[in-house]
């Protein structure tokens, strides 16, 4: 029972058992009970034959009375004495009946008894002379004619002949074709049922089969996968559109995420490496040199190589933070406040930064990454400035908008999104000592977009920053 196909087989076979064993019940009991109805309209058909002839004042031995096994009828006073009763008939519920039409006979069926006083015989049941009584009082009981006992369907009924004198008529219906009827339909569910259960566990291993196939095609796949390691693969899609076709899309989806973020990582590897290697080799040879040379020294250079080097650790080690999904702090940041002390402490820039429209609004996150993000800013329009630096805060509903301009020649339009790639420099930036190592805006749209907002250009020169307001 440990495979799919096995569990579904085995409750399938179990739900359909418990629904035809119920179903079955019901049946049984339905048709029994039909059956039943059956044989009490027969039975109750002629004993209203035989009152029909009482209530016309029929003697009681020219009575017709249906003779033989499945119609055995009596006929009998208040008293239980037997008036009438088939030739064939013996007993009705093991008491005798005397065996002939008789109108003074010693058998007894019924509750009276032979001798007892009959005071208020005249009209206790409260029909007329000639009357025959509506009701019917059916019940089962046994009869024994022409010496064979068995079970019947009795119906009695209360007639008044003309004279005044009342009888019971008890006809019966015999039950032996309805235990058999039912008896056979019993038999056919039973052999039936085991068969039927057969085939029902048979039909849904094979559906369960068929619609898992895809599904071990997928794991085959996703083995032969993760033994090569070749993210490149793909699962195959079945044609269908359920279930395990979105399933195999899904995985499809997954896989292509995990490749490029893979290829992503190999790639920020093999850049961080580049970067690192020529302020390294720099900082070396000019370590080498003054060792040997101590007179020929470049100690700005090498300090220069230094705080390069560990401003390229830094942005790494941001950049590997945001990467493994750190959540920002959730402090309040004044951004036109810390606009306007960032700014303040830039007084070695090239271009001054003047401050326009600075809108009083906080939003939630971390303050030293939001200053980095401005800081990166910054320094990208320091780099292609001409002139002018301008940086503003202005609310837009439930946004606060940090814009940052320069009057330099802008970003071309083909390039405002490659930009914010990691280790991206235009032509005109690609010097190192100008452009840096090409992680500022990527680290400034990480940073972004996990305090939920947006980092973007809106026009050449024009780098604008959303934020929500905090609460």
């Amino acid at each position: 029972m440990g495979s799919v196909r096995s569990r579904a087989a085995a409750g399938a076979t179990v739900v359909v058992a418990l629904a035809l064993i119920a179903a079955g019940t019901a049946v049984l009991l339905v048709l029994r009970g039909n059956l039943q109805d059956q044989a009490g309209l027969q039975a109750e058909v002629a004993a209203r034959e035989v009152a029909a002839q009482i209530a016309t004042g029929t003697a009681y031995d020219k009575l017709k009375l249906r003779d033989g096994e499945d119609r055995p009828v009596v006929v009998a006073d208040d008293d239980g004495r037997v008036l009438a009763a088939g030739e064939d008939v013996r007993a009705i519920d093991g008491k005798p009946v005397g065996g002939a039409q008789q109108k003074q006979g010693t058998g007894s069926v019924g509750p009276g008894t032979p001798g007892e006083d009959d005071d208020d015989d005249d009209d206790r049941s409260g029909l007329e002379p000639g009357e025959v009584d509506r009701d019917v009082d059916y019940r089962d009981g046994t009869a024994n004619v022409d010496g064979k006992a068995a079970d019947y369907r009795f119906a009695g009924i209360e007639a008044k002949d003309t004279r005044g004198e009342e009888a019971t008529v008890r006809a019966g219906a015999a039950l032996a074709p309805e235990r058999e009827a039912v008896g056979s339909v019993r038999d056919a569910m039973l052999i039936g049922l085991p068969l039927l259960l057969v085939v029902v566990a048979g039909v849904t291993w094979l559906v369960t089969r068929r619609a898992l196939r895809p599904v071990e095609g997928i794991r085959g796949e996703m083995a032969a996968i993760t033994a090569s390691t070749d993210l490149s693969r793909r699962v195959p899609v079945p044609s269908s559109q359920d279930e395990v076709g979105r399933l195999a899309r899904t995985t499809n989806e997954t896989l292509a995420a995990l490749e490029s973020s893979v290829e992503r990582q190999r790639r920020f590897v093999a850049d961080a490496s580049h970067e690192l290697r020529s302020p390294i080799a720099s900082l070396r040879t000019q370590l080498e040199v003054g060792v040997a040379h101590p007179e020929l020294l470049d100690v700005p250079g090498a300090v220069e190589d230094t705080v390069r080097l560990q401003r390229l650790a830094a942005d790494l080690l941001l950049l590997a933070r945001l990467d493994a999904g750190e959540r920002p702090a959730d402090a309040r940041v004044d951004l036109a406040a810390m606009v306007r002390e960032e700014s303040s402490q830039r007084v070695a820039d090239r271009v001054p930064v003047r401050a326009g429209e600075l809108a009083g609004a906080e939003v939630a996150g971390s303050r030293s990454q939001l200053a980095r993000v401005l800081g990166n800013l910054l320094d990208n329009a320091q780099r292609h400035a001409v002139g002018s630096v301008r940086v503003a805060v202005v609310r837009e509903g439930e946004w606060v908008v940090l814009r940052v301009e320069d009057d330099g020649p802008g970003v071309p339009e083909g390039e405002r999104e490659r930009i914010f790639e990691r280790f991206v420099r235009l032509d005109d930036a690609r010097a190192r000592d100008d452009g840096g190592a090409g992680l500022g805006l990527a680290i400034a749209r990480d940073v972004a977009v996990r305090h939920g907002g947006s980092l973007g250009v809106r026009t050449g020169s024009v780098f604008e920053l959303r934020l929500p307001v905090a609460g």
